[in-house]
C-alpha cells in the first residue's frame, strides 16, 4: 500500500456463519482496492486456514469495480463509511462428466436428485446415473427429442417421464430409480399437434402437462386419461390385440390456446394455476389454466427461444432467444414495454436459461457461442463463464444444488459441478 495514498473507512458485515464473521468496525482501507483485494483482506482478518473467495455487496449490487470508483459512481461523501456486505463467491466449476451420444443431445432434465435426463437427435431419450452410467434407453419416438419434463413419481420404484418429438407427438414412461441396463417403451402416446412439438411442461400436481408447437399452438393434456371410450368396439378390440402396441394408450388434448402466431418455443408450469410460454412471434404470455384466458402478454424484438420463472416470489421471468441478449422481466408490471434487466455477455443466440431452485439470485444461460454462463442479478456481468462445448450449446439446467448439465450439438451430455455455495 502506497503510504501517500487515500484511504476511506470501511465496515464489513455478512449473513454468513459465526466462524466467517469479522469484526464490525471500520477499517481504512486504500481506494485502489477491488473485490480480490477486499478478499485477501477478508480472508487475513478471519486467519483462514485455506483461503476463501468472497464477493462484495453495496446497496444490494455486486461491487465490480474499485472503491475509488464505487464512491464516485455513488456520489458518495468521502467521510462517509462504506458498508459492504460479504458473501461466498462462486469457484470456476469442474468438468465431472462427458458422455458421447450418437447425435445432437437437444434436451436436458436435472429435476430429479437421483438421475439425469437428456434427449437427442436419434430419438431416444436416456436415463443417467450419477456415476455417469446410462441406466435406460427410452425408444419410442420416431424423430428428434425436443423436450423433457418430469411428472412426479407415482411409486418409489418409477419416475414418471413426458417427452417431446419432431415426430409430432408425446410420450410419457415409467423409468426406473435404481440402476438398471433397460431399454424402455412407452406407456402413454398424446397425439393432436400437428407439426413438431417443442416444449413440454408438467404441472406441479403432476396430473396434467402442456405442450407446443409449431403448429403455434399450446395443448394441455390429462396424464392419466385414456381414449378408449373414444373408440368403437372393433377398434379398442384391434388395439389391445396389437402385440407391440397393445400397452400403449392414446391420450388426446382437452384444452388447445391459439393466441400466439409462430413456434411456441418453451414452456414452465411454475404454479397450478399459471402456464407460461414463449415464441417466436416475440411474445412471452401467462394463461390462467382454470379459464383457459391469456392473462399476460409482454413482447419483444426477437424470436424467443426459452423461458424460466423465478426471482423473489416467483416474479421474475427471464427469456432468451435470437440475440445474444437475457432480458428480465417483472410480471407485477403488467404494463412496462421493456424487461427491469437486460444482461448481455454472450456473442450468440441464448438456447436455454434456469433459474435456480434454490436461489432467487442465480440463473443459469447456454448459448449457441458454445458457453454456459452463471448469472447472478446483482451484477450486470456473468459470475462464471464455461467454454462447454465445441459447438453450439443447445440445451441446459441445474442438477441437485452445484451441478450444471449441458447437452450440445458435439453430441457430448456433460456435467459441470461448482464449488460448494451458500445461495445468498
Amino acid at each position: 500500500m502506497d503510504a501517500g495514498e487515500r484511504q476511506v473507512q470501511v465496515r464489513f458485515t455478512t449473513r454468513l456463519g459465526s466462524d466467517l464473521r469479522v469484526e464490525a468496525t471500520a477499517f481504512s482501507l486504500p481506494v485502489h482496492l477491488n473485490r480480490y483485494g477486499l478478499s485477501q483482506i477478508i480472508n487475513t482478518l478471519l486467519a483462514l486456514d485455506s483461503p476463501r473467495p468472497f464477493d462484495f455487496l453495496f446497496d444490494g449490487e455486486l461491487i465490480r469495480t474499485t472503491l475509488e470508483q464505487l464512491y464516485l459512481s455513488k456520489n458518495l461523501s468521502a467521510e462517509s463509511i462504506l458498508v459492504l456486505e460479504y458473501i461466498l463467491a462462486v469457484g470456476p466449476p469442474e468438468l465431472q462428466s462427458s458422455q458421447p451420444e450418437k447425435d445432437w443431445v437437444s434436451a436436458v432434465n436435472g429435476v430429479n436428485p437421483s438421475l439425469i435426463l437428456s434427449g437427442s437427435y436419434d430419438s431416444f431419450a436416456r436415463a443417467w446415473f450419477p456415476d455417469g452410467t446410462c441406466g435406460s434407453v427410452l425408444k419410442g419416438h420416431s424423430d428428434a427429442i425436443t423436450s423433457i419434463a418430469v411428472a412426479g413419481s407415482s411409486n418409489d420404484t418409477d419416475l414418471d417421464v413426458i417427452t417431446s418429438s419432431k415426430d409430432k407427438t408425446l410420450r410419457l414412461w415409467k423409468v426406473p430409480l435404481k440402476p438398471s441396463s433397460s431399454t424402455l417403451s412407452s406407456v402413454r402416446i398424446f397425439k393432436g399437434h400437428a407439426a413438431s412439438v417443442q416444449c413440454v411442461a408438467a404441472s406441479p400436481s403432476n396430473t396434467q402437462v402442456c405442450s407446443g408447437s409449431w403448429d403455434s399452438t399450446i395443448k394441455l393434456w390429462k396424464i392419466d386419461s385414456e381414449d378408449e371410450d373414444n373408440e368403437d368396439e372393433q377398434a379398442l378390440k384391434k388395439r389391445k390385440l396389437d402385440g407391440a402396441k397393445q400397452s400403449i394408450a392414446q391420450v388426446t388434448a382437452f384444452t388447445t390456446h391459439k393466441e400466439h402466431t409462430q413456434c411456441v418455443a418453451a414452456l414452465e408450469w411454475p404454479e397450478d394455476r399459471y402456464i407460461f410460454s414463449a415464441s417466436w412471434d416475440h411474445s412471452f404470455r401467462q394463461w390462467d389454466v382454470e379459464t383457459s384466458i391469456n392473462t399476460l402478454t409482454m413482447t419483444c424484438s426477437k424470436a424467443l427461444h426459452c423461458l424460466s420463472v423465478g426471482g423473489e416470489g416467483s416474479s421474475l421471468v427471464a427469456t432468451g432467444g435470437a440475440d445474444p441478449v437475457l432480458r428480465i422481466w417483472d410480471t407485477r408490471m403488467p404494463g412496462t414495454v421493456v424487461p427491469v434487466l437486460q444482461l448481455t455477455s454472450h456473442t450468440s443466440w441464448i438456447s436455454a436459461c434456469k433459474w435456480h431452485r434454490q436461489s432467487p439470485k442465480h440463473l443459469l444461460t447456454s448459448s449457441y457461442d458454445g458457453t454456459v454462463k452463471m448469472w447472478d442479478i446483482r451484477s450486470k456481468v456473468p459470475l462464471q463463464t464455461v467454454e462447454a462445448h465445441k459447438d453450439k450449446v443447445l440445451c441446459a439446467d441445474w442438477w441437485r444444488e452445484d451441478t450444471v448439465v449441458t447437452g450440445g450439438a458435439d453430441c457430448e451430455f456433460k456435467l459441470f459441478k461448482y464449488t460448494p455455495i451458500e445461495w445468498l
